[in-house]
């Protein structure tokens, strides 16, 4: 892939990231995820790429949502496959918490894991970790091993894990093992990836989250030198439908436990993130005196490159904000006002 996409890419997210934005507090999530997707495939259709999202928040009867399957791009070579999350914690928007971020992924046609939108069980660490840690082992050789990786006693390795009923067991064995937890309400990206930068607060994350999510993680970390493991989960009345499509998508085995390299086949991937709330990566979108500021990360694994992007926008001067599909957006939340 051309280097340059890697900021153009960073445009998509800042896109998104500037439209969810506006909807930070307001306790409507479904109206900040739709801004969200609507700037991103705004700004998509000005990107010269011929992109395909394998793995995006849904099928396509299930728009708005950028659908697994949707082209996106100008429709000009190179050949890419796309993992979108326009929106990464819409209840943290809507709650005006923090950890909300816009966020992509992408490499090589044919090069990304190619799933439904289910579950998926993860474990991520940073590269002191690489090859230390794996899926199948239990949590407190797990935590030993990130424990002597990274010279710490094991009261002083934190996990991030989501706060959720299906994670008590993992919770009460980190707990066991003398480890420190944090519980997060939602969004799990961007603390797998923060598990790669030193003082982050994070040294690994484990338990079940998002598919999508899962996948970007993985390019992320493979950006940063990172590791990561991953199952799919299927889950509850949807688990033989979510079977059905995986086999359609050609994983034969739904118990298989991919690593990164599996789930992001190409050394030549790119990951691009934006802040909308503050989070353990990135912060959030700030006003100032009619300006937006954007803080972004984008990385290429070709070229190790890892770029931390401060932008100022003036919205009355973006083609962006002039385009009708966001203007409809912009007259809605103002007619809510």
């Amino acid at each position: 892939m051309e280097r340059e996409l890697a900021l153009e890419f960073a445009r998509v997210t800042e896109a998104a990231a500037l439209a969810s934005a506006r909807w930070v507090g307001r306790g409507d999530k479904e109206a900040a995820d739709d801004a969200a997707v609507t700037a991103m495939r705004v700004m998509f259709d000005t990107v010269s790429v011929d992109g395909v999202v394998v793995i995006g928040e849904g099928e396509m009867d299930e728009a708005p949502m950028l659908y697994i399957g949707e082209r996106v791009g100008n429709g000009i070579p190179p050949e890419v496959d796309i993992a979108v999350d326009p929106l990464e914690g819409t209840n943290l928007v809507a709650k005006g918490l923090t950890g909300a971020i816009a966020v992509l992924a992408a490499a090589p046609r044919g090069s990304l894991l190619h799933a439904p939108d289910m579950y998926m069980d993860k474990i991520a660490v940073g590269p002191e970790c690489k090859g230390r840690v794996y899926l199948e082992a239990s949590v407190k050789e797990n935590l030993r091993e990130v424990a002597r990786a990274l010279g710490k006693l094991m009261s002083e390795v934190t996990v991030v894990i989501l706060d959720r009923a299906r994670h008590q067991e993992i919770i009460e064995k980190v707990r066991s093992a003398g480890a420190r937890i944090k519980l997060i309400t939602d969004g799990d990206v961007s603390p797998a990836v923060a598990a790669a930068y030193d003082n982050s607060g994070v040294d690994i994350l484990m338990g079940i989250g998002g598919a999508p999510e899962g996948v970007i993680t993985a390019v992320a970390l493979k950006c940063l030198g990172g590791d990561f493991q991953a199952r799919l989960y299927p889950e509850g009345e949807e688990a033989e439908e979510e079977i059905r499509r995986c086999h359609e998508m050609g994983i034969s085995n739904v118990n298989k436990i991919f690593t990164i390299d599996e789930l992001a086949r190409s050394d030549d991937v790119i990951f691009a993130a934006t802040g909308i709330t503050d989070s353990f990566l990135l912060k959030g979108v700030r006003y100032n005196k009619r300006r937006s500021i954007t803080q972004t990360l984008v990385m290429r694994s070709k070229s190790g490159t890892i770029r931390h992007i401060e932008a100022t926008h003036h919205p009355d001067k973006k083609p962006l904000f002039k385009d009708e599909r966001i203007k409809i957006k912009l007259d809605q939340q103002q007619s809510v006002d």
